[in-house]
């Protein structure tokens, strides 16, 4: 509770550094200062910030974040649209970077320090290093535009023009953030491998393949369900640039376009969202932990 009243206080204190003046961007560069005098006024842009933050935080406190300044709409009318597209996005690229981290990760740890072990890691440091906008511009000219076999942008109407349209940006987002999971399970892994009891499981008889998935992977993944949890978080809340390349009209896109128009209300609604999405997913993910390692629980 104590991490969502300083994100709910820095949101709004933060958002006014911006420079740019709300009721003008409105209103447009030609208006006189008298419309945009009265503006700021019905807004109650012109009272004292602290009065302003009062405001704010007693309607926060009753789930209130006001109506857009550009928008005939409620801020929570505009992200509970938005929130499905967006945790789509969020579900599938993290489904992405599994598929990526958990093969490689495993390859490399039973090669360390070999041909193999050298490759995954040289790729996955390209993979970290890519710009996540370049690589995703680079995905929708080559599959999209060259060979014109899915969508460029967009979200669609039906489920099949959702899928199609999320394969791309899921791609591009799965690819940025798998060398986390990978060089974290990786080193669990040959960590693991290194213990005592692996040894004397070899030392009984039992067969790699049984060591690996019975004992070396049941001992590895609790650090990997950690990264796995903060990433999960990022993702929903940092996928803004992902959103832009590929015109997914998700909480990104909204936050964007209400930065641009100096749209205090949902800009303070939308980092108060994404802060509670962090501070839940959090407490699911110790939750996890303990379930899977009881020694957390002493």
């Amino acid at each position: 509770m104590l991490v969502l009243v300083v994100v709910t206080i820095a949101a709004f204190f933060l958002i006014r550094l911006v420079p740019g003046d709300p009721a003008r961007v409105v209103l447009g560069p030609f208006a006189s200062n008298e419309s945009v005098a009265q503006l700021r006024h019905q807004l109650g842009l012109d009272e004292p910030t602290l009065s302003q933050a009062f405001r704010f935080l007693a309607q926060a406190a009753r789930l209130d974040f006001g109506r857009s300044i550009t928008q005939e709409a409620s801020v929570v009318g505009l992200i509970g649209p938005r929130i499905a597209p967006s945790m789509a996005l969020t579900v599938s690229g993290l489904g992405v970077a599994l598929l990526i981290a958990i093969p490689l990760a495993f390859a490399a740890s039973r090669r360390r320090d070999g041909a193999v072990d050298d490759l995954v890691r040289t790729l996955s440091s390209i993979m970290l290093a890519m710009p996540t906008f370049w690589f995703g511009i680079l995905l929708a000219l080559l599959i999209g535009l060259k060979l014109s076999v899915l969508p460029t942008s967009g979200y669609g109407y039906t489920v099949l023009d959702h899928v199609r349209g999320l394969i791309l940006p899921a791609v591009t987002l799965g690819v940025s953030v798998a060398p986390l999971i990978l060089r974290t399970l990786r080193s669990s892994l040959i960590q693991t491998s290194n213990q005592d009891f692996i040894e004397a499981a070899r030392a009984r008889g039992l067969s790699e393949r049984r060591i690996l998935f019975r004992h070396t992977t049941r001992n590895s993944v609790a650090a990997t369900i950690t990264v796995v949890g903060v990433i999960a978080g990022y993702l929903l809340s940092g996928a803004v640039v992902v959103e832009a390349v590929f015109s997914i009209p998700g909480l990104g896109t909204l936050l964007v376009n209400s930065v641009s128009a100096r749209d205090f209300p949902v800009i303070q609604g939308l980092v108060i969202f994404f802060g509670a999405v962090v501070v839940v997913v959090s407490i699911l993910n110790d939750l996890v932990y303990v379930a899977l390692d009881p020694r957390v629980r002493l």
